[in-house]
């Protein structure tokens, strides 16, 4: 689906929450249509913005465990987690100079 790094439910501790960098995980699944609409925008922000914050995706059908203890109850969420921290939540697709928006005070 992406070429975003891949986080699981073993790896989302040492990928997100002990991140020295901003991070803004993308909580998809294959099935989701919007989730595959929004991680191009992703994508695209995460080439010019990679130097500025982290930018990962998680399959919650493949990862409940970390979907799960962060509430993800729709498709798609991206959450901007910092110092260990969620200190955002985007629930719904926006377009690129929304997100960016959203995003910065992150990538700013």
């Amino acid at each position: 689906m992406s070429s975003l790094v891949a986080v699981t439910d073993a790896t989302f501790q040492a990928e997100v929450i002990d991140s020295s960098q901003p991070v803004l995980v993308d909580f998809w699944a294959p099935w989701c249509s919007p989730c595959r609409q929004l991680s191009r925008v992703v994508e695209q922000l995460a080439a010019e913005n990679g130097d500025k914050m982290k930018f990962v995706m998680v399959n919650t059908d493949e990862n409940p465990v970390v979907s799960q203890s962060y509430n993800i109850v729709s498709l798609p969420t991206l959450n901007v987690y910092k110092d260990g921290e969620l200190v955002k939540s985007i629930g719904r697709p926006l377009p690129k100079p929304l997100l960016a928006a959203e995003l910065d005070e992150f990538i700013g």
